[in-house]
């Protein structure tokens, strides 16, 4: 009797919230991915809590993720190229496509899975494409007397102190490998790295700074005399500088511009895959795909966004070589480092 008393004593000196938690979906993607009325739609849907975390850099990403093997998440937006490194280290799991009809939406491009490189593996699909872009260069078209033609202009002395670029190690040296004439930006070599190293110390001594996310670059755009800027989250920073009030033009430069394609992956830790695959079928909804371009600027992949022209030289990520290294090297460069000096 005395077990049964406070089996009922404890029972009922619980709170609400402890007798009636929601189960909860934790999501980790960047900004515009997860907005607050799509969160709230699906909560509603689905009788569940969704929690978002923001990311502003894959190295930010593959730290929260790889930390506690994965167990702090449930599904996750990453590019195809950084897709490799998950699923090496076992971090992602392969994806049940049945529970992901609203694949059907897709254009035939993203709906070839096999076809995008990053995706599957060993005959397994682990990412499902949800939003890409180019990176080329954002101008003032007012303070920049011609349209700038090569990605050297982020190195122009003239520019010194006005120029914004991204903090990122993998797309940084990428960017670096562009402008040296590396034969391919993914996968350096020793004298590559030494090249791509020191363009970097100089790009360092030419910016104002190195932005994380679209609203940091607005910030700072307003804030500062900026003429030019390495546009890192491409059409989405456009809108958002425009949105601002901002002149500003945009331009894939003669070298080529880096692209990303972004998927939804599920995490090893996910707690509840069904519903992290519910969440990336609800993703795939005509009106929420829709709202990519509408509030936020960024592509989906039910419909066609023209960013670019057919001349334009689009070089979509790949794996790189190195990701520690580089990212061992970018900190050092970030942190003035003179190693090269």
């Amino acid at each position: 009797m005395r077990f049964i008393s406070t089996l009922v004593f404890s029972v009922f000196c619980l709170s609400p919230v402890e007798l009636y938690a929601r189960e909860k979906l934790r999501v980790i993607a960047w900004e515009g991915y997860a907005d607050s009325e799509v969160v709230a739609a699906f909560e509603k849907r689905y009788e569940v809590d969704v929690d978002v975390i923001q990311v502003n850099s894959d190295d930010d990403l593959w730290e929260k993720i790889n930390r506690n093997n994965s167990a702090d998440y449930d599904v996750f937006a990453v590019n195809t190229a950084e897709l490799q490194r998950y699923i090496d280290r076992g971090l992602s799991v392969p994806l049940e496509l049945a529970n992901i009809p609203n694949r059907a939406n897709q254009l035939a491009r993203f709906q070839n899975l096999a076809a995008i490189p990053g995706l599957a593996h060993l005959g397994k699909v682990y990412g499902i494409p949800y939003t890409y872009s180019d990176m080329g260069l954002i101008y003032d078209v007012k303070k920049v007397k011609e349209v700038p033609r090569s990605m050297m202009a982020l190195w122009d002395a003239a520019y010194r102190g006005r120029v914004l670029a991204y903090n990122g190690s993998s797309h940084n040296f990428s960017l670096a490998a562009l402008v040296t004439g590396a034969p391919d930006p993914f996968n350096l070599d020793k004298n590559g790295f030494t090249l791509a190293t020191k363009k970097l110390v100089e790009l360092r001594r030419n910016v104002l700074t190195f932005y994380s996310s679209p609203k940091e670059a607005v910030r700072l755009f307003v804030e500062n005399d900026i003429v030019l800027i390495y546009a890192n989250y491409g059409s989405q920073q456009l809108k958002s500088l425009r949105d601002a009030g901002a002149e500003v033009g945009y331009v894939i430069p003669q070298e080529g511009a880096l692209a990303w394609l972004d998927c939804w992956a599920v995490t090893r830790g996910s707690r509840n895959k069904k519903l992290a695959e519910a969440w990336i079928n609800y993703t795939l909804e005509k009106v929420v795909s829709e709202r990519l371009p509408k509030q936020h600027g960024l592509a989906n992949t039910i419909a066609p966004f023209p960013t670019s022209h057919p001349q334009d030289k689009i070089i979509w990520l790949a794996p790189v070589e190195d990701s520690a290294k580089r990212k061992q090297l970018w900190d050092r460069i970030l942190s003035g480092d003179s190693f090269l000096e």
